[in-house]
């Protein structure tokens, strides 16, 4: 390594210091950060065949992503920091971006007067923060925008995405497969939603009812969460009083799905089976122990930070991704949402957060 290489090494990650005006730079983990998962992070490994992981000209990426009040949203923050890590040639500048989109707002104003190559942004609401892609878009700072999309193509250089529509069609799919193996020809299903406010909510639903009336099937009854253990509790409890049989359930996210198992084991409920939604390591041991009704989780993975980083650092050095043809980086990649069940959640074990 030269002494340019580790000079870089050293400065890659700017997690500490002095103030950024409206947003400081993010100094510790939050109560919700982990140690990050080795299996979400690219390292290394085609450095010498002069791959995309070969170092290159030096990067500064700017990251926002919301207060990391929740566990997925934690991994999203960590493997960001972890990624951004593993890469000689990468410095991250990190903002404190609040729990709404007027604080994100104000942080990545700060942000992008540092005038980083690239800012890669998990925005607290994607309608909201259009107008900020915009702005540094045409300030000549490509935006690599994560999870909550913009509504403005323009406001944005790459999008990664994962499969919201799909998750609500995995879900479905798999309590289809059930009733019908049950021989349950018209199943009471009840449905828990995240924040309803997101369209990233809205669209799973849709999947959900979507996939579920092309086999004859309704949703009985919906209640929306929000995305923590108190609020999946609460929204459980009422659905149960709503629906005193039920014979399957999906729950779109699997930290408010603690909420949701201890609503049901309070009231005795063990009749359906559930389905959660984005793949936390609690929820994968609970299937595979299969000591619950959860018997299956669809992904909706905070790897997804990782691979952002990995696109913005490509994105600041003009490269394109190595397998591919083309010499730039794709405009918009989807993750696809899969499904895990007893049968395979020992391999999936490894990804959750």
């Amino acid at each position: 390594m030269t002494q340019s290489s580790r000079d870089l090494s050293r400065r890659r990650l700017l997690l500490g210091g002095a103030a950024l005006g409206a947003g400081t730079l993010l100094t510790a983990c939050t109560s919700n950060e982990a140690e990050p998962n080795d299996a979400q992070i690219k390292t290394g490994g085609s450095e010498a065949a002069g791959g995309n992981a070969a170092p290159g000209t030096e990067v500064v990426i700017g990251f926002s992503a919301p207060a990391a009040d929740h566990g997925w949203l934690g991994a999203i923050i960590t493997n960001a920091k972890a990624q951004a890590q593993a890469y000689p040639d990468v410095e991250l500048k990190a903002v404190e971006s609040g729990s709404d989109a007027a604080t994100q707002r104000a942080a990545l104003a700060t942000l992008l007067g540092q005038k980083p190559n690239v800012i890669v942004l998990l925005p607290h609401d994607g309608k909201e923060l259009n107008a900020f892609g915009l702005e540094a878009m045409a300030a000549g700072i490509p935006v690599v925008n994560l999870d909550r999309a913009f509504p403005s193509a323009r406001a944005y250089r790459t999008q990664i995405l994962g499969d919201n529509y799909g998750m609500g069609v995995a879900a479905a799919d798999y309590v289809i497969a059930q009733m019908k193996a049950k021989g349950v020809a018209a199943p009471i299903i009840g449905e828990i939603a995240g924040m309803d406010e997101l369209e990233l909510t809205q669209t799973r639903s849709k999947g959900f009812t979507d996939t579920l009336a092309a086999a004859g099937f309704e949703v009985a009854n919906r209640r929306a969460a929000r995305f923590t253990v108190d609020s999946g509790q609460q929204e459980a409890s009422q659905l149960l009083q709503a629906l005193p049989r039920m014979d399957a359930l999906w729950n779109h996210d699997d930290d408010q799905g603690v909420g949701v198992l201890a609503a049901l084991s309070q009231a005795g409920r063990k009749e359906m089976i559930m389905v959660g939604g984005a793949g936390s390591k609690k929820a994968i041991e609970s299937i595979q122990a299969d000591d619950s009704p959860l018997k299956a989780t669809v992904t909706y993975s905070p790897s997804m930070a990782s691979s952002a980083i990995s696109l913005a650092r490509l994105i600041g050095q003009g490269r394109g991704l190595g397998d591919l043809v083309e010499l730039q980086v794709p405009k918009e990649i989807v993750l696809a949402s899969e499904t895990v069940t007893k049968d395979n959640a020992s391999a999936y074990l490894k990804l959750g957060f």
